[in-house]
């Protein structure tokens, strides 16, 4: 057990650094090419911390397992109102009233992304646009 809680603080601790790092990296990034920072960190990085989500979704679909695609979908965008009630709980003070424009049209975007994914779900259409549901391809457009 004790051997257990050196790694999870060791690994804890390399996540950490590496956040850190990735940070101020981005940020410097998106100041030398002119883009903001929620901007560069909502595509770039997002996209970069994303690829094992990706990876588990396209093993999933592979193996035809949808459930566990779709909730990889799901869960990675559940997982920021987690981190937003948490962020209010610990200051003790709302956070989401301090956003951003951005911030919330990035909100806003995830939100509809899953609305139009648990209207495939739902109602299972069935027509296809490029071999393509018609949720997916919506979330292509959007």
């Amino acid at each position: 057990m004790a051997r257990s809680a050196v790694e999870f603080a060791v690994a804890a601790a390399v996540t950490l650094v590496g956040g850190v790092l990735l940070e101020r990296s981005g940020e410097i990034i998106a100041t030398h090419v002119h883009m903001s920072g929620v901007l560069f960190g909502s595509t770039v990085l997002a996209a970069a911390t994303a690829l094992p989500e990706l990876s588990t979704g396209l093993a999933a679909v592979r193996m035809g397992d949808y459930q566990l695609a779709f909730g990889d979908i799901f869960g990675g965008n559940a997982f920021l109102p987690v981190l937003f009630l948490l962020a209010s709980l610990l200051s003790g003070k709302a956070v989401v009233t301090q956003a951003q424009v951005t911030d919330i049209y990035l909100a806003g975007l995830g939100a509809l992304l899953t609305v139009v994914y648990v209207f495939g779900i739902v109602f299972r259409p069935s027509r296809t646009i490029v071999q393509m549901g018609l949720d997916s391809a919506v979330v292509l457009l959007l």
